[in-house]
């Protein structure tokens, strides 16, 4: 086999057409995005995670299998199907067409490739091993390690260690990894170590796409995508998984926005692995009730501003029975007031604060998509946030913040 020709494409404002909707699709189509390509998705069916890209405008979606016309104007296809008859229909329509095409299910029938990449920051370094992607993974972790420039006590960079036996499991085992807000980046050097050593990724639906992209390719990723108030997989079922993963041998990283333990449900994951005797590592992460105040410009205490702030979700109105908040209390604090997964009852939490004491005029702000490309910042008052917020269209994830710390850092 000749040498591939390696080349960085710029595919802003480009089409890209990717056929297929399921995990393969999942963890390519993030690493379009953000190049900046006009992504068309061509698939029956859709992952939650691909439909959230859908629901939010990233992407256009044709419901249906493929057709030649899917083509018409595109500059790459990728292939994300099972399917080798479907597959080469579709890789035939673009050699027709001289349009490079990726093949999942076949490197040898593809007529490009797509690499192990790493980022930092600017630098995207690109590895192809020859058509082995385990070799092209290997040395890509390498570079990352030296370009990470984070080095052990003895000045050495610390290897991967690979779980045994030992624990009675087959080497079975789960980390609850917090992935952070929404950049990349901001994992932790141990949350991704423990990803380039993951059998299998649980993935919900505000974890940066491009860590998915960084997978092994033989990497199981189940979607367990939590939508609001659209498709769910039971946590039941999400439990299961974990266990069931593990206990077959597989080291599997549950992968969560944020931090496993803000809002994010790790608890009951650990003790459902912890009833089968499942070893489980928790990793913290950047939760979004701190970066996302930080990233639009507003820290969550300032001297002479705030000594305290709060968090609370918000994901049940005030006036529902199942509400375990006490917002007349929160509405006497004098802090900073944070909520998540609040944008939906907005309305009803902005009334109820100052139906309890809060003054209308206090100072709002909303965040959505913090720390991304997407990040949008409202900014507002405790009485008219919520209007603004609907007129203005922000969607979830949103952080709302309440308090002087909004204008505290205002020149």
């Amino acid at each position: 086999m000749t040498s591939p020709y390696p080349l960085g494409l710029r595919l802003a404002g480009r089409r890209v057409v990717v056929v297929g909707g399921g995990a393969v699709a999942t963890r390519r189509v993030p690493a379009l995005l953000d190049a900046g390509a006009d992504v068309l998705l061509v698939a029956p069916e859709l992952t939650p995670a691909l439909r959230a890209h859908v629901n939010a405008d990233r992407l256009r979606w044709v419901p249906r299998r493929f057709a030649p016309e899917d083509l018409d104007g595109a500059w790459l296809v990728q292939v994300a199907i099972d399917d080798p008859v479907a597959a080469a229909s579709v890789s035939a329509v673009a050699a027709e067409r001289r349009i490079f095409c990726v093949r999942a299910d076949d490197r040898a029938a593809a007529t490009a490739w797509t690499p192990a990449v790493t980022r930092q920051g600017p630098v995207t370094v690109a590895v192809l091993g020859g058509g082995d992607p385990r070799r092209a993974m290997t040395v890509r972790d390498a570079i990352r390690d030296l370009l990470a420039v984070r080095l052990a006590p003895d000045g050495t960079t610390p290897a991967r260690s690979r779980p045994d036996a030992s624990d009675g499991t087959n080497g079975g085992r789960v980390a609850l990894v917090g992935a952070g807000p929404g950049d990349p980046e901001l994992i932790t050097v141990k949350g991704w170590r423990l990803l380039t050593e993951a059998d299998v990724v649980v993935a919900d639906r505000l974890v940066p796409g491009l860590l998915l992209d960084e997978l092994r390719p033989d990497v199981e990723l189940v979607d367990a995508s939590k939508i609001p108030y659209g498709p769910s997989r039971a946590q039941e079922e999400i439990n299961q998984i974990l266990v069931d993963r593990a206990l077959a041998g597989a080291v599997v990283v549950r992968l969560k926005g944020g931090d496993p333990y803000v809002f994010g449900r790790g608890g009951e994951e650990l003790l459902a692995c912890a009833q089968a005797g499942v070893p489980v590592t928790v990793v913290p992460g950047v939760t979004s009730s701190i970066a996302a105040p930080a990233a639009a410009g507003i820290p969550v205490t300032h001297r002479g501003v705030a000594h305290e702030f709060t968090v609370v979700s918000g994901h049940l109105s005030p006036d529902s029975p199942a509400s375990l908040v006490r917002w007349d209390a929160l509405a006497g604090l004098r802090g900073t007031l944070v909520i998540l997964m609040g944008l939906k009852n907005l309305a009803a939490i902005t009334a109820t604060l100052i139906a309890h004491g809060r003054s209308p005029q206090t100072p709002a702000a909303v965040v959505q998509e913090a720390t991304t490309g997407a990040q949008r910042v409202l900014r507002s008052t405790l009485e008219a946030v919520a209007a603004e917020a609907l007129a203005a269209d922000l969607r979830p994830p949103a952080v709302v913040v309440v308090g002087d710390v909004v204008g505290a850092l205002d020149e």
